[in-house]
């Protein structure tokens, strides 16, 4: 079963609604494993240490992906940074969803390695760099999605460098497990999900972010979005 999945994304298939479609087949507590196996991450790698303010490999869920895209909202004209990549999981179901160009930076060489190998079995025009965010080009971006992957020092490192980019051109900035009021130049959106913030960058007198028109699969979306048993 997972071959010819795979097959059909190869092919260009199983995208947009057509991924939901076959997610709302599975039971919502099982869904995670599956579309982890369809990429072939679904093991859980090594963990290392890091160094300070880095936290390890955390795969986020599916639901938390799906409301993201929805919330934030993600297009095709977007570009999508994951920093703290992993496996590629939110970069790839992001790409799969949308059809916005995706990347994701990941300071563990190998996951990041693996990640791009991933992509490229499935012929995805997914991006996987092995770097640092405090070092990485990440001027392109207009979405970043980022799942605690690091804390402290870097953390504050990371939201100047996300800063500068706000002064050209606003951004949008998708956290789980982070709370990032204190940078000052980012607003948070009302949601009434406790375990995602989206922030909008408010810097100088740029024009708020043209939000893209919701996707047909929203109705289908919602449904998996809520249907989730963890938060993240």
């Amino acid at each position: 079963m997972t071959v010819d999945l795979r097959s059909r994304v190869r092919r260009g298939g199983l995208r947009g609604a057509a991924l939901l479609a076959w997610l709302a087949e599975i039971p919502a507590g099982e869904r995670d494993a599956a579309f982890e196996q369809l990429l072939g991450i679904d093991d859980t790698p090594p963990q290392r240490p890091l160094g300070e303010g880095r936290m390890g490999y955390m795969p986020s869920g599916i639901a938390a992906i799906v409301r993201t895209v929805l919330d934030a909202p993600i297009g095709p004209d977007d570009v999508f940074v994951n920093l703290g990549s992993g496996l590629g999981k939110v970069a790839i179901a992001v790409h799969l969803l949308t059809g916005a160009r995706a990347r994701g930076v990941e300071v563990q060489a190998d996951l990041a390695t693996r990640a791009r190998a991933r992509a490229h079995d499935l012929a995805l025009d997914v991006a996987f760099v092995e770097g640092d965010a405090l070092d990485a080009d990440l001027d392109d971006a207009t979405v970043f999605f980022l799942y605690l992957p690091f804390t402290g020092e870097v953390l504050d490192g990371v939201m100047k460098r996300l800063r500068v980019i706000a002064e050209r051109k606003p951004i949008v900035v998708c956290a789980l497990g982070l709370d990032l009021h204190a940078s000052g130049w980012l607003v948070e959106r009302p949601t009434q999900e406790f375990w995602l913030a989206i922030y909008d960058s408010r810097v100088g007198d740029l024009p708020p972010r043209v939000t893209p028109p919701p996707p047909a699969w929203a109705a289908l979306g919602e449904t998996i979005a809520r249907e989730r048993d963890a938060p993240a």
